[in-house]
């Protein structure tokens, strides 16, 4: 167990050095110490009330780890901070999307089931790291290095809603054009598809790919997805080039639905799609 002493950070202030860049993470880990310390608690006493070890709390503080949703609930319970650090994860994951996407974003946290069509990208929760800078790097040629990495992360970071104790599933159906559409070169496009295999195993997602030669029907040729919940509608989102937007008019939602169906239909089986990422693999290794 570690002392509160043990706890206490001697900090050298170096005047003559650069401002260092805002780092959200080791903001908000700051401000975990800050409160546990005043708290008169140990890391190890929080790791206790938490249900996590004192060495994820010493990450989270650092600002090297991400904090989880359970840990910031549980923070707020120990501290009786009502909630306080619970919204500053969520702005935390919001502040590296745009705007018009959050609403998004926090339906896709509590959904059931994420049904996704693709058109040319592969969907972005089931992107690769790699994958996912090839395509900011376009969509934002004049962002910095860092700037980029900070969307990647957050991209990344929705994979988080299949660690939940209910996780969604999800359906993925993938028009052809993603997969043969070269992001990054052949050794990203590989590492894209070798990951596509890894999630199509799983059993929270189901993968389909509709082939260049079934066509695809006139009132789908733009990506959407549709969301549905267990208590509540379902939500249609569909997004282009300017911005996303989100529809719960019955009727739009149920045409999206129609959509949705006729397009597992015209899909390859579950199967045959896994075999078709698994020959277009091997052509971009060779």
């Amino acid at each position: 167990m570690l002392s509160a002493t043990a706890d206490r950070e001697v900090t050298a202030l170096d005047e003559t050095a650069p401002p260092e860049r805002f780092n959200p993470l080791r903001s908000f880990g700051h401000d975990i110490k800050r409160v546990r310390l005043g708290r008169k608690l140990t890391q190890n006493q929080l790791g206790t009330a938490t249900g996590y070890s004192y060495a994820y709390v010493s990450m989270v503080e650092s600002g090297k780890l991400k904090a989880s949703e359970k840990f910031a609930d549980g923070c707020d319970l120990a501290f009786g901070t009502n909630g306080l650090f619970a919204g500053l994860l969520r702005r935390i994951d919001e502040g590296d999307h745009p705007s018009w996407f959050v609403p998004y974003l926090n339906l896709e946290r509590k959904a059931s089931r994420i049904l996704a069509y693709s058109t040319n990208l592969v969907t972005g929760i089931a992107q690769t790291a790699d994958y996912a800078r090839a395509v900011f790097r376009v969509s934002n040629p004049r962002a910095s290095t860092e700037g980029i990495e900070d969307k990647v992360a957050a991209r990344l970071r929705r994979r988080e809603v299949f660690e939940r104790d209910d996780p969604p599933l999800l359906w993925v159906i993938l028009h052809e054009a993603c997969l043969r559409t070269v992001v990054g070169g052949a050794d990203v496009m590989a590492g894209q598809l070798s990951y596509l295999l890894s999630v199509a195993a799983s059993s929270q997602v189901e993968l389909q790919v509709v082939e260049f030669s079934a066509g695809i029907p006139a009132t789908s040729t733009m990506p959407f997805t549709l969301l549905r919940f267990p208590d509540s509608p379902t939500v249609l989102y569909t997004e282009t080039r300017v911005g996303g937007r989100m529809h719960d008019s019955a009727q739009t939602v149920e045409s999206a639905q129609d959509d949705y169906d006729l397009l597992r239909a015209n899909a390859l089986s579950l199967g045959a799609s896994t075999a078709l990422i698994k020959t277009l693999l091997e052509e971009y290794r060779a």
